[in-house]
């Protein structure tokens, strides 16, 4: 692919957007508050994002070969057009973001789910080079999951492929945001791990400090430490019995806390997971920084345009 891509990732509080090289270099980074300008304004920060690394690679004299773009939330990708549960950006729901950011850029956009867009970045460029399937999980604000399958990204029959976070690993469980009951997110997001501790410990707590009050002994914490990675084991055991990756990769904010804890993840995956699935199976839970979900957008573009010069 001649020329540089530019890799956006769409977050709740924060757009990061960056010119990316052949090999996954990032070779320009911007970003901005998702709504610097208000309530309802994620799309202007988009775009006054793009407009910057247009003029970037006007300076480099480098021509930009596509844009990708990773929302948090489904998307429509064969038309680039938002789904309806963009919880921390609504004004994206319905919104044909590829043909609104391709008129401003002039360069062929797609648009994805952004943990999608990271399992390609991992699968192009990362920790999942050289292998032929791969699951991507990342654990932050939600849960969400990125699916691939011999080579092709698995998005499901209605763009709902990956929703891992959102499988039920009890059935009286709590209530999840998705109207379900027990599912994974609902154990293991961060907000959910605080509001868990913050009831037994009778205030409010973030979830990384839940990890390291747990650290240095308190019970309270240590009993909802305890509860997440049994039911991480869980929902691991579910992906690995299921679909028997070669890598099962974990990111985001909570992964970071449990790194500490992989031991024990592998521990509680083990108890439920078919013992030769898992054998099959590398877990590596790995630190990412912004530019990683930046060449997320990125690899959606090679990935896309392959795929669509040879269907």
């Amino acid at each position: 692919m001649d020329g540089v891509t530019i890799g956006v990732d769409v977050g709740g509080t924060t757009v990061a957007a960056g010119l990316v090289g052949a090999d996954g270099a990032v070779l320009e980074h911007v970003q901005a508050p998702t709504h610097r300008d208000g309530a309802g304004t994620a799309l202007d920060t988009i775009l006054a994002l793009l407009d910057r690394l247009r003029e970037a690679a006007r300076a480099r004299g480098v021509a930009i070969a596509g844009v990708g773009v990773g929302i948090p939330g489904t998307v429509d990708a064969e038309r680039g057009v938002v789904g309806v549960d963009v919880h921390n950006a609504p004004e994206l729901a319905h919104v044909p973001l590829a043909e609104r950011l391709g008129a401003r850029v002039g360069a062929p956009v797609y648009v994805d789910n952004d943990v999608n867009a990271l399992a390609l970045a991992e699968w192009t460029w990362g920790a999942g080079r050289g292998a032929r399937s791969l699951v991507m999980l990342a654990l932050g604000t939600g849960v969400g999951g990125g699916i691939v399958l011999d080579g092709r990204l698995h998005r499901g029959a209605a763009g709902f492929g990956g929703e891992l976070g959102h499988v039920p690993i009890a059935f009286d469980g709590p209530p999840c945001i998705c109207g379900g009951r027990g599912c994974l997110k609902a154990y293991v997001s961060g907000p959910d791990i605080a509001r868990r501790a913050g009831a037994r410990l009778g205030r409010p707590v973030a979830a990384d400090e839940v990890f390291r009050l747990a650290a240095t002994g308190d019970a309270d914490a240590g009993a909802i430490v305890e509860e997440t990675c049994r039911a991480l084991g869980a929902g691991l055991a579910i992906i690995v019995n299921g679909l028997n990756p070669e890598r099962l990769l974990l990111a985001g904010s909570v992964a970071k806390s449990l790194r500490p804890l992989e031991a024990r993840i592998r521990a509680a995956t083990s108890t439920y997971a078919f013992a030769g699935a898992l054998a099959a199976t590398r877990l590596e839970i790995l630190s990412l920084d912004k530019d990683a979900t930046v060449r997320g957008g990125a690899a959606l573009v090679r990935y896309e345009s392959e795929r669509r010069r040879t269907t």
